[in-house]
Formats: C-alpha cells, structure tokens, sequence
C-alpha cells in the first residue's frame, strides 16, 4: 500500500495534458514492441499514448478492422458509439468517425455533444434490434438492419490510459472470436501502413449524411421505471449523494433526479480529464476505481457521523461500475453488495421474472452468492471471468443477475426481459436505494443478516510473480496435473479449469473445499498471476489458504514445465 493512498492528487501526480495529447498524433506505434500492437482484453485494447500503445494509428487500424468485421457479418444497421471523460477519448472518438464516415457507415453520435456510459450505448443497440418488442432481440439472421456499437473508454484506468471497445449486435462485450479477428486484421492494418485507409475530415464526418444523433441520455433515463422501482425511492424520501468521480455519468444523474422527483444530489459534478481532485488508490496512482476505499476515500468520509445522505454511490468513468457507501457500514466490498442485492430480487422485488431465473456469478466472486442462491433455491451459473459470459443468459432471460467481483452487474427489467447486456454501475447505485426504500434496511444491515444466516467470510485478491512460461502453462492446466489433495487443512473437493456454469475455459484453476476456495488466474498486463482466495473461517485461515494455492500452482506448473 503506498503510503499516499487514499490521500488527495498533488500537482506532480497529473498527467500532462498537452504531451498525452501530441502523442496521441504524433508518436508511431512501434510493432516489434508486442506492448504497442493492438490487443484486446475482457474490455477491449487499452492503453496510454506516451507509451505508443493507444495513438491515432491503433484507432485507425481498429476501427477500419471493425468495418470490415461488421460487413463480413452481415451488419449493415447503424454503429452506435459513445465516449467517456478521459483526455484520449474525445480524439480517439474523432478519430474512428472519420474512418467510419468514409466507410459509409451510418453512426449514431451524442446528440448533445456529450459524453455516453457505456449501459447507454448498451441499451440503445438493445433497443434497435428489437428489445422490449414482442419478437425480442435479434442479433443475427436475414432481414438486415442490425445495430452495433463503440464506446471509447480505458474504463476506471489513470488519466493517463485510452480505452477502445466493440459490443456487436447482442449489446455485450465481443467474445474472443470477435475481438481476436478484430485485433489480428487491425496490426496487418498496422503493419501494412494507416496511409491506406480511408478517412474524411471530422467536418465533413460530423456532416455526412450517415451521421445521425441519437439522444443516448434521454432514451436511457425514460425507460429506467421498467427496470427499477423508483417511485417507492421517492415516496420513501431516500436521500442519495451520487458521485459521479468524474466520469461519464455526471449529466445522467442530474436528469435522473428532475425526471423522477428524487432526493438526490450529485455529490462533485467536476469533469476534469486530470483528476485532480481524486484521492489516490491504494498504490498512488490517479484512478476511478469505485470499488477502492483509497479511491472512494473523499465520498466515505462525508458519510460519517451526521451523514447527509441515506446511501451514497459511486461509478467509474464509463458508468459500468458501482461502489455503494452506507453510514453504518461506510464502502461495501463488492461481493457483499452482489449477495444483497441477488437476495433482495430473488426474494419476491421481482414477480415478472421466470421463477426459474438463474443467478449469474464469475467464479473468482465470494461463495456467500453460493449459499444465497441456494437457499433461494435458485440455479447458479457461474462463468469465467468476463461479463460477456452473461449475455445469452441476459438476453433470453434465463438468467436474472449477471455479477463480477470487481463491481459490474446488470439484471433484467421487471417484466424478465433484457435491460442491458453489458455492466450497468447507474442501474446497481440506483438499486441499493430502492432496497433501502422497500426494506427499511441499508445494503451493509442486511449483508449482515446474510452473514448471521450463511456465515462469515474473509475474501481478498494477492499476487504472485510468474514468468511468461509459467504464465501460459497456468492457462491451460487440466485438472489431472493437480496433485495436491489438501487446501490449509481441508480435503480439496475440486478442481476446475474450466467454468461450471457452461463448461468455457477459466485460464487457470480454481480448487475449492468445504470451508474455503482459491483460483489463480495469469495476469495479461504483467509477469505475475493472480490468487483469489475465500475463507469461511477466519482471516488467518484466509492467509494460510493463499500462502498454499502458491503451493498447488507451483506443483502443478513444476509437474507441467519441469522446473
């Protein structure tokens, strides 16, 4: 932990506007150099201009690659896309709609010239291809006209990072098979030199007659009754403090509260591409993790004593996010408001929803959401990591909440059908003051009503140094090549590499016991893997469980490379 964490920016922790910016026009990625190629994560290619690893070539490149992966799939609708608030997102924006007006695609832009969460541009894809109509979404097939999307955004990364991800027809992040064709085409693009693609001037793209606006922040707040009780948060008078951290959300809150009467204040409408007024994260860095208490150390401290408002909430930059603060139990681990929240409308806030809805968790999320869905009596569905997991189950309704770790969630309207498929951090803030209005009680009071009735857990995240080999060779372990039969003193019960809920790879290993579970997954950005671990005992037993999934993954990799 640095010792500046959760204490306010200085001058000397902001990035330089002036030198992101030139890089981003004037500095020519590299290609020998693997960390300048264009790569896409869980949530597309990432990465900073000063580094030469998000410059205009790579938006070029990606976005002609994305032309003509939409084509050779049959999409000929329009291309919704949308932008957060980081400094490289508005040129990286510029950008791909010049190569898309050249290309004659038709794009939905801001029509307020403003910036776009990405459960809008989820939301409006959704909408297009059929979403709350009788037939229901259509994502592929005859008949033409599907819609798909671009949000420009690194997410919660410093201000330093740019961020560029593709949701096809389904409204969701792109599956592997999209986004390797998608990167792969965009280096040959790269290779073969950016000088060869097509692009007009941003005045002429904003011109174009295949440029149209859509008003992504109006058709979002108007639908949000058919997903959230809103008016029992009224009439209840719930007192919300929405913190927006700078980010996308910031004129959506202010609309949500005039449009529906709330008692919400938005807590800093501030939009500074530095941030300069975070304070820092746990490791000293500038970044609008909604989920850290170091990043979220000013909004914890106005809830205290005198607290002024009944829950507080946070988002990220793009909105996809949630953190939840309380005056009794100050930020909620994200796990803890996923099983409150899996709790509360699975237990009759949601009649229209098949009784047979699944719950939706990845597999490194805390075991308690096990024991809650049991006891529901509800079907589990765990993935790997990554949200697109959830998107068939979202959009049939067959699976009612989708949920990650790290704070993103989405679940269906109340009538059981589709809202968005991907994270929705507005909709999940919104939701623990409608719990608060229809219960009486504060997210973190009845998290500890599940721990009275489930028990205890510790749960935290650590990593581990691996080389590049190991690394590969932890991705694609199989179960036979685990050879420990104990976890810290209990008989390990399983062994998983690949995801319960629809048998997908994990890339790497989870084993589990009667009292605790540990995974270890490779990191994609640096030499180390990492080890999430529960425990329902005891926070030392906590440790003890770390410290031996190092054990089984060393014995397992040993066994693999030989060393």
């Amino acid at each position: 932990m640095d010792p500046r964490a959760g204490t306010p920016a200085q001058p000397e922790d902001l990035v330089d506007l002036d030198a992101l910016l030139g890089a981003y026009y004037d500095r020519t990625p590299d290609l020998d150099d693997p960390a300048q190629r264009v790569t896409f994560g869980t949530s597309g290619h990432r990465g900073s201009s000063l580094d030469g690893a998000f410059n205009e070539a790579h938006i070029v490149a990606t976005t002609a690659a994305i032309v003509e992966y939409r084509r050779a799939q049959g999409i000929d609708g329009p291309l919704y896309i949308g932008r957060d608030t980081h400094a490289l997102s508005l040129p990286a924006w510029q950008t791909a709609l010049e190569v898309l007006a050249a290309a004659e695609v038709d794009v939905h832009i801001d029509a307020r010239e403003a910036y776009t969460p990405t459960p809008a541009v989820s939301r409006a894809i959704l909408r297009h291809n059929g979403a709350g109509t009788a037939a229901g979404v259509r994502t592929t097939g005859a008949g033409g006209g599907l819609a798909d999307g671009i949000v420009v955004t690194p997410s919660h990364n410093p201000p330093r990072d740019g961020g560029f991800k593709y949701n096809p027809p389904h409204g969701g992040p792109a599956d592997s098979d999209a986004t390797s064709w998608i990167a792969a085409r965009a280096n040959e693009i790269l290779a073969n030199g950016v000088g060869a693609v097509r692009r007009v001037t941003l005045e002429q793209a904003l011109a174009a007659p295949t440029t149209a606006r859509h008003d992504y922040l109006e058709s979002y707040v108007a639908e949000l009754p058919s997903v959230l009780d809103l008016e029992a948060i009224r009439a209840a008078g719930v007192r919300i403090g929405a913190d927006p951290l700078g980010g996308a959300a910031v004129e959506y809150w202010g609309a949500i509260a005039e449009r529906y009467d709330l008692d919400l204040t938005v807590v800093n409408p501030t939009v500074d591409p530095r941030w300069a007024f975070m304070t820092l994260d746990w490791d000293g860095k500038i970044r609008m993790d909604c989920s850290s208490p170091s990043a979220m150390a000013s909004l914890v401290r106005q809830m205290g004593a005198d607290a002024p408002y009944d829950v507080a909430t946070g988002n990220d930059a793009d909105a996809d996010r949630h953190g939840i603060v309380t005056p009794d139990g100050g930020l909620m681990n994200p796990n803890h408001f996923l099983a409150v929240a899996i709790s509360y409308l699975f237990s009759g806030a949601r009649p229209g929803w098949s009784p047979q809805a699944a719950v939706g968790k990845t597999l490194v999320s805390s075991a308690l959401i096990d024991r809650v869905a049991a006891d529901l009596g509800r079907p589990l569905v765990e993935v790997p990591v990554g949200f697109k997991w959830f998107v068939p189950g979202l959009l049939d309704g067959s699976v009612g909440f989708g949920g990650e770790e790290s704070a993103g969630a989405s679940f269906l309207r109340q009538d059981g059908t589709v809202w968005t498929t991907d994270k929705d951090g507005i909709l999940l803030a919104l939701l623990a003051a409608e719990i608060i209005a229809r219960t009486g009680h504060t997210p973190s009071e009845l998290h500890g009503g599940l721990v009275e009735r489930h028990g205890q857990s510790w749960y935290a995240r650590v990593d581990a140094p691996a080389t590049l080999e190991e690394k590969a060779a932890l991705g694609a372990l199989s179960p036979e090549q685990v050879t420990s039969t104990t976890l810290a003193g209990d008989e390990i019960t399983a062994r998983l590499v690949t995801a319960p809920g629809n048998d997908a790879a994990i890339g790497g290993l989870k084993v589990t016991t009667a009292h605790a579970w540990a995974a270890a997954r490779p990191s994609g950005t640096e030499n180390v893997y990492k080890i999430y671990a529960e425990s329902f005992r005891s926070e030392a037993h906590l440790t003890e469980v770390q410290t031996e999934m190092r054990g089984v993954v060393s014995a397992a990799l040993e066994s693999v490379t030989g060393q």
